[in-house]
C-alpha cells in the first residue's frame, strides 16, 4: 500500500481513481473532488478544506480528521465507510451513501446531512443540524446527542438507543422506528408515521404522536406534553400523568391520570382509557 505523509494536496482530482493507499498528516485544500472514484483508502490525522472529497468512492477508512466548512457535499454515492474520532464542520456532509459507520465524531454543523443513505450506524456521537437522515433507511444509533430539528422524516428501519434528541417534528412520515432508553425534547413528534415505537422513553412534546398509525409507548415518561395522539391509533403505558389528550381514534392508554382530556370532535369510544396510581 503506498503511502502519502505529510502531504499537500491542491488542484481538481488531485489523487482521482487512487486505489490502496494511505495518507497520513496531510492536507486538502484548493481543489474539488480531491479522492473522487477511490477505493481502499486510509485517511489517518488529516484536514479536507474544500468540496466533495469523496465522491463515489468505495471501502474508505477515516480517522482523526477534520473536515472544514467548504468541505460541504462531501461524501456522496460512496459505499463502505467509516469516520472514527472526526470532526465534521460542513454540511450536507453524506448523500445517497451506503454501509456508513459513524464513531466518536462531532458533526457541528450537520444541516441535511445522511440524505437518502442506507445501513448507517453511529455510535457516541454529537450532530447540530436539522433534517438528519432524511429518507434514509436501514439505521442503528447509539448513543447521540442530537441539536437540531426534523430527524428521520421518511426514514425507515431505525432503531436508537442511550440517546438525547433536541429535536422538533422527529420522526415525521417515518415507518418502523423504536427508541430505546432516550430523551426526546420537541414539538411535534412523529405526524403521518407508522409503527413507532418508544420504550422507557421521557419524553417532552406539544401535538405529539398525532396522525400517526401505531404508536406504541412502554414505560415512557410524558413531561409537559399536550394535545397528544390526535387522529391516531395508539398503545401507550406512560410512567407520569399528561397534560391532555386529545382526539385519539382507537387503541389504549395506560397513565397516572390525564389532566384535560379533549373530544370536540371524535368519537373515542374504541379508546381504553385507563388511570392508574
Amino acid at each position: 500500500m503506498k503511502k502519502y505523509i505529510n502531504e499537500s494536496f491542491s488542484g481538481e482530482r488531485s489523487l482521482f481513481k487512487s486505489d490502496s493507499i494511505e495518507i497520513e498528516c496531510s492536507r486538502f485544500h484548493d481543489g474539488e473532488s480531491p479522492l473522487k472514484e477511490s477505493k481502499n483508502i486510509i485517511v489517518n490525522k488529516c484536514s479536507f478544506e474544500w468540496k466533495y472529497p469523496l465522491w463515489y468512492s468505495e471501502n474508505i477508512k477515516v480517522i482523526d480528521t477534520l473536515f472544514k466548512p467548504m468541505s460541504r457535499s462531501g461524501i456522496w454515492y460512496t459505499k463502505n465507510l467509516s469516520l472514527t474520532n472526526c470532526i465534521v464542520e460542513a454540511p450536507k456532509e453524506f448523500r445517497r451513501s451506503s454501509k456508513i459507520v459513524i464513531n466518536n465524531c462531532k458533526f457541528l454543523d450537520a444541516t441535511e446531512t445522511l440524505w437518502h443513505c442506507d445501513d448507517v450506524e453511529i455510535n457516541d456521537s454529537f450532530f447540530d443540524g436539522d433534517y438528519l437522515l432524511m429518507n434514509s433507511t436501514n439505521i442503528k444509533i447509539n448513543n447521540l446527542h442530537l441539536e437540531g430539528n426534523y430527524i428521520c422524516d421518511g426514514a425507515k428501519n431505525v432503531i436508537i438507543k442511550n440517546s438525547v434528541l433536541n429535536s422538533k417534528d422527529s420522526f415525521w412520515n417515518a415507518e418502523d422506528v423504536t427508541v430505546y432508553d432516550s430523551k426526546i425534547n420537541g414539538e411535534y413528534i412523529g405526524w403521518n408515521s407508522k409503527n413507532i415505537t418508544f420504550i422507557n422513553c421521557e419524553i417532552e412534546s406539544n401535538q405529539g404522536f398525532c396522525y400517526m398509525d401505531n404508536v406504541v409507548l412502554k414505560n415512557c415518561k410524558l413531561i409537559n406534553t399536550t394535545l397528544a395522539f390526535e387522529y391516531s391509533t395508539v398503545n401507550a403505558i406512560i410512567d407520569s400523568t399528561i397534560d391532555s389528550v386529545k382526539n385519539p381514534i382507537s387503541g389504549r392508554i395506560v397513565s397516572k391520570g390525564i389532566k384535560e382530556l379533549i373530544t370536540d370532535d371524535c368519537d373515542i369510544n374504541n379508546v381504553e382509557i385507563i388511570e392508574e396510581d
